[in-house]
């Protein structure tokens, strides 16, 4: 299993490689750069702006730009923001990427916890009353855009009953221990629910049909004629081979949840990468940009590695020697 993980995260290099390469060229060729992308200022002359062009690098061709951003984020240094001046780039994500972390791992919970028992009860009492309630839970769920979650959650469970708060990670500076924490999670629930909402729908689905399909297969038509009991029959044999294609989407969703954060974030006025990332797009903050995405590809890249690991301890034929 170490060698395996091993090879694994060796494989990661020439991924990333490639990843930081696309992402580059598509910063390079889109129009503009990071000057042009600053507010406009009366005072600033043309020839101004190319000294700064030429001081920050960006008139040297694209591979020299490249090689110099990658010679320093290898060492961790991802360089400065163009937009927030005297800030580096390492500064603004540390400041913000706990924010998003929280707000995943809030919205993956819930996922886990809701969609995967009542994909369970669904399947065990198939074309029943909670079934057919959970699956129109979850067509609507797949219909409905985040963004308009977003909306109808902050309309109704914000300005109608009051209960959340609207935006921002919390009320007011100063706030300590429990305090904190409980502000903290208040502003969490509504921004964790609608993010996790696509999520918690697609798994209901998915885990009520692996059920469905395991729950037909001859070896565990063996296992009932052999004298077990449901709850063995259930958990030990059904359960766990249908966890596995289950394991194989967990793999990649704290990746997908980090970037799909991103208009959650902004709707909700929510401090994490996800509106960084919006405002270094809308400000041309080069810098900011590569850092983000690398990170994402990093979390899709570790998810994926925790999938195959999972494997293993949900199905012990499965071995990485």
């Amino acid at each position: 299993m170490y060698k395996y993980i091993a090879r694994r995260l060796l494989q990661f290099i020439p991924m990333l490689f490639i990843v930081t390469i696309v992402v580059f060229l598509l910063a390079y060729l889109a129009p503009g750069d990071a000057i042009s992308g600053e507010p406009l200022d009366p005072n600033i002359t043309p020839e101004m702006l190319e000294e700064r062009r030429e001081a920050l690098g960006l008139n040297d061709p694209v591979y020299v730009q490249y090689a110099n951003w990658l010679s320093r984020a290898v060492v961790g240094d991802f360089g400065q923001s163009y937009h927030y001046v005297g800030r580096s780039v390492s500064e603004l994500i540390s400041s913000r990427i706990l924010n998003t972390i929280y707000l995943s791992t809030f919205a993956l919970f819930v996922t886990i916890v809701v969609a995967l028992p009542i994909g369970i009860y669904a399947a065990r009492k198939p074309y029943s009353l909670v079934d057919y309630g959970a699956s129109t839970f979850a067509f609507l769920g797949l219909a409905t855009p985040n963004f308009f979650a977003a909306l109808l959650g902050i309309y109704v469970f914000s300005f109608g009953l009051g209960w959340f708060p609207s935006q921002g990670s919390v009320s007011s500076v100063g706030l300590e221990g429990i305090a904190l924490f409980t502000d903290k999670i208040r502003h969490l629930i509504l921004p964790g629910l609608t993010l996790g909402l696509a999520s918690t729908a697609i798994y209901m689905r998915y885990m009520r049909t692996e059920m469905l399909e395991v729950m037909g297969s001859d070896f565990i038509r063996t296992a009932k004629a052999k004298g077990l009991g449901p709850r063995p029959v259930l958990y030990k044999h059904t359960l766990r081979n249908a966890l596995i294609p289950i394991i194989t989407l967990l793999g990649f969703e704290f990746g997908t949840l980090l970037s799909g954060a991103v208009i959650t974030e902004q709707v909700f006025n929510y401090p994490g990468i996800g509106t960084l990332f919006l405002t270094a797009i809308q400000n041309r903050d080069y810098n900011v940009i590569m850092a983000i995405n690398l990170i994402l590809a990093v979390a899709i890249l570790v998810g994926n590695l925790l999938a195959d690991i999972f494997y293993a301890v949900v199905d012990p034929r499965i071995r990485y020697d």
